[in-house]
């Protein structure tokens, strides 16, 4: 297999975007990566959806797409997985130019969520847990993630100030980040006595809904040092790993499974452990889900998530930043596009392109994305080289 590279990243603002299309921020995005790539013809494309269908009746992506592009005949393909939709496309297109099948590939996501009234998108989100045995009972993600919640602080003694305490931290970077949909400071006093959504849940522990997309141009490691003059980025490990569906199957509701299984084959692939990493964007849909997946990543033991956050270690300023964009919390979470955002992210920090919220000396990055309550995952670790 041939080593890859991301020459090319490109992003909309993060928001309600009433005045335009799925359509239409979706070639924002791709255009911009392709400019930042400084190249105008590609080989193929990925684009990660979750539900373009319930959200504004429209499936059928990659063949939308490549005719709005301008990109016909290439091939397009949308992906599903739900809210881990555009990190199966990033990898999609990471494996297909490492195969040597494509030399140049666009990857994308997009979700256009706001279309839609809020039981009809809460319905759209839905569908990415287990339909018969939970969305047919009533339960919504909030609900799931409550009883993750509980269960961690059952176990572990996590309490409601340090799940707070993830939403301040990733306001504050967010408050950095131009894109982002929340660009703004909160208070652990504002998380505690926000609106209860799901016991212990309040909405500013809870992602918000997100129109946006997001994109990159990938290309083989040997053609990259010729074709940009930025510090060039490799995709070094690549992991993606599934677990049950439905909470009530699981061994252990405070344990991300699949966390665990992808981020262990992607540091066998790129020969590193979690003390090799600099930091990392996660997939905080919920402030407890931050905490978890920092355990099951291995940057902290178990049970030390929320303790570690309250000392500032996933911080800015700490010893693992975790979230620099804003994290899904506050920069938002157009469910399809969140997985490739954290991709632009990394890449952004590893080139030195990330403004205010910049990281000195960052080296190796790492993108963790999944879908439902976990039960897919995927984990990506990137590095200049």
């Amino acid at each position: 297999m041939r080593d890859v590279a991301v020459i090319g990243v490109g992003i909309t603002t993060f928001g309600e975007l009433w005045e335009k299309s799925l359509r239409d921020i979706w070639v924002e995005a791709a255009l911009a990566a392709l400019d930042d790539a400084g190249i105008d013809t590609i080989d193929s494309f990925y684009v990660g959806c979750m539900s373009g269908g319930l959200f504004v009746g429209q499936e059928h992506l990659g063949s939308v797409l490549a005719d709005y592009l301008g990109a016909c005949p290439v091939p397009g393909t949308r992906v599903e997985s739900a809210c881990a939709s555009g990190s199966v496309a990033f990898r999609a297109g990471f494996l297909e130019v490492a195969s040597g099948a494509s030399d140049f590939v666009l990857v994308s996501g997009v979700e256009k969520m706001t279309d839609v009234s809020g039981d009809e998108a809460t319905y759209a989100l839905a569908t990415a847990a287990d339909m018969e045995y939970e969305g047919y009972h009533g339960i919504t993600f909030p609900g799931l993630y409550a009883m993750i919640a509980r269960a961690h602080m059952h176990k572990y003694g996590t309490t409601r100030e340090q799940m707070a305490q993830v939403s301040v931290k990733n306001h504050a970077n967010g408050a950095m980040n131009p894109h982002a949909q929340y660009p703004y400071p909160i208070t652990v006093e504002q998380v505690l006595n926000s609106v209860k959504v799901a016991e212990p849940l309040r909405i500013l522990d809870c992602s918000p809904i997100t129109d946006g997309a997001a994109a990159v141009v990938l290309c083989p490691l040997d053609k990259a040092r010729d074709l940009t003059q930025k510090p060039v980025v490799k995709i070094s490990g690549s992991g993606h790993a599934t677990d049950t569906i439905a909470l009530h199957s699981r061994k252990d509701l405070s344990w991300l499974s699949a966390v665990e299984t992808a981020a262990k084959k992607a540091y066998t692939m790129a020969g590193m452990t979690p003390k090799d990493i600099d930091f990392a964007e996660v997939h905080d849909c919920f402030s407890i889900a931050e905490i978890c997946i920092l355990e099951a990543l291995g940057f902290v033991e178990p049970g030390q998530g929320g303790p570690a956050t309250e000392k500032g270690v996933t911080s800015l300023e700490g010893e693992i930043p975790i979230n620099t964009s804003g994290g899904l919390k506050s920069k938002g979470h157009p469910v399809g596009a969140s997985g490739v955002a954290q991709i632009v992210e990394v890449v952004s920090q590893l080139r030195g392109e990330a403004g205010k919220r910049a990281l000195k000396k960052a080296q190796r990055g790492l993108a963790q994305n999944m879908g439902g309550s976990g039960a897919s995952s995927l984990v990506h670790i990137l590095e200049v080289v």
